[in-house]
């Protein structure tokens, strides 16, 4: 669909609109260094039809792995993307009417917009660095700080469109000590902690996050994945930091908004089960095997499931990373495509597939590569898709 260092923003969000005529896309650029405070990356959109593109904006607010969170709202009429003010070096998101380039500064950044384009969801994007990198905007090192225990001034942040209003509904500190289970260790001020990726379920009525904390100067993390509802209260943890350990990594909401996925180590054996759990903690169960990559359930058949695998996990016989469609009610497969991943040789400039399912559950977009340049491609999967 197209090419030349672009990329879609990840698994959990469709690049396609709402109504389904263009594709919402970034582009880097360059890909041999990382990101410095203040460079220019590109706002891309594509008529699916003609193929046509265009730059409708420029931002400064980017990583390498989901560009500057570039997100439909909404209607085709409301685009959302982060930027940063370089006098101030704050992020911010922006929303974009991408016909007549009209365009409005959020109260925050934005990590993901809810399902009726109502509010934005983010967590601290100028210190997501912090917790791993890749995935929120970048300010000069010397004045991004980390956080030392229990912080009250971070964690997870709801933005109201329509008033452009902001509130920090659930700081770190409040995380920290109303969630249940509980995650509380000895002498938590030893410790780092950041909220790390916040998500809608697919009916606006709960987020989750996973919170992160690692001993002050080293790189050995622990995280547990947390839900509540939008205003911030009931407060659970549907993964704990023990689970977590074993192996895992890509949480998401299930279709039915009340389960998660996963991948997890739920057993002695080597490798990673796709796994699924509520909310709260409870019913947890592997509902197939093997996990890999960014699993997603299919918005409208929730028996189907996308995912891909890192480059060199798990090659076709092209040497490709596949693509993988798998039938939950039967326990089956299909590789669907395979992406051409670049082998990893740098944790952040890695390309991932990141597949993502569109509203109505028949296409399906995903990264790669083409000629050697990030790519993205569509698939259309209503053969494939048959009835429960």
């Amino acid at each position: 669909m197209s090419t030349g260092n672009v990329i879609h923003r990840f698994f959990d969000t469709s690049p396609i609109s709402p109504s389904g005529k263009y594709l919402a896309l970034f582009r880097f650029p360059y890909n041999d260094h990382s990101p410095e405070p203040g460079d220019n990356g590109e706002v891309i959109l594509v008529n699916i039809k003609t193929g046509n593109e265009k730059v409708i904006a420029k931002t400064k607010g980017w990583e390498f792995q989901l560009g500057a969170n570039v997100q439909w709202g909404a209607s085709d009429k409301e685009l959302y993307f982060n930027d940063v003010d370089t006098s101030t070096w704050k992020g911010f998101a922006v929303k974009m009417n991408p016909f007549t380039r009209e365009t409005i500064r959020m109260a925050s950044t934005v990590f993901m917009v809810s399902p009726n384009g109502k509010k934005l969801a983010t967590y601290n994007l100028e210190k997501s660095i912090f917790a791993q990198v890749g995935y929120g905007v970048i300010i000069p090192k010397e004045i991004n700080k980390k956080n030392i225990g229990l912080v009250d001034d971070d964690g997870i942040i709801i933005t109201d469109i329509a008033t452009n209003t902001s509130k920090l509904v659930a700081s770190v500190k409040q995380i920290y000590e109303n969630t249940k289970p509980s995650i509380k260790v000895e002498n938590p001020d030893n410790y780092e902690y950041y909220c790390f990726q916040v998500k809608w379920n697919p009916q606006g009525t709960r987020l989750l996050t996973t919170i992160q904390w690692t001993p002050s100067g080293t790189y050995n993390r622990n995280r547990a994945v947390i839900t509540m509802l939008p205003d911030g209260s009931d407060i659970r943890t549907a993964i704990s930091s023990e689970q977590w350990s074993k192996g895992g990594h890509h949480v998401n909401w299930a279709a039915d908004g009340e389960h998660l996925t996963m991948n997890l180590n739920v057993n002695d054996k080597s490798g990673l089960e796709i796994i699924s759990v509520k909310y709260d903690g409870t019913d947890l169960k592997t509902i197939y095997s093997p996990g890999s990559g960014h699993p997603s359930s299919n918005p409208k058949k929730s028996n189907y499931i996308i995912t891909d695998a890192y480059a060199g996990e798990m090659p076709t016989k092209a040497g490709f990373a596949p693509i993988r469609l798998i039938n939950l009610a039967n326990q089956t497969e299909t590789t669907i495509a395979g992406a051409d991943l670049p082998e990893i040789k740098n944790f952040e400039f890695r390309v991932d597939a990141h597949p993502a399912w569109d509203k109505t559950g028949r296409y399906v977009v995903f990264n790669g590569t083409y000629n050697g340049t990030r790519s993205v491609y569509m698939a259309d999967l209503k053969k494939l898709l048959k009835a429960k």
